[in-house]
């Protein structure tokens, strides 16, 4: 967990904070669905969904879909408390800017 006063170092790869964006947003979304909208290749969203599922942050299950295999993706509490967190700190540093 990142101390008070600084960012999450997982949040601030623009892929991983993008995906937490996507799924804040949405209930949950497909890799397909991710790789479209972030404009990420396949093996470069994988990396970066492995990271963010290793920290806790996304919980990501693997289904069939008939003969076809289906990777759907959803934020966890944990995930969602430290893109809360990010978007405080950079609040946080906009209204003293101001």
């Amino acid at each position: 967990m990142a101390a008070p006063n600084s960012f999450d170092p997982l949040l601030l790869s623009e892929a991983r904070l993008g995906i937490i964006s996507v799924l804040i947003a949405r209930p949950q979304a497909t890799f397909t669905e991710l790789r479209a909208l972030l404009r990420l290749t396949q093996g470069n969203l994988g990396i970066h969904l492995q990271k963010l599922e290793e920290e806790g942050y996304v919980k990501v299950d693997k289904a069939f879909v008939g003969r076809r295999p289906r990777t759907t993706c959803r934020i966890t509490a944990r995930g969602k408390k430290a893109f809360l967190d990010h978007v405080a700190r950079l609040k946080a540093i906009a209204d003293e800017a101001r």
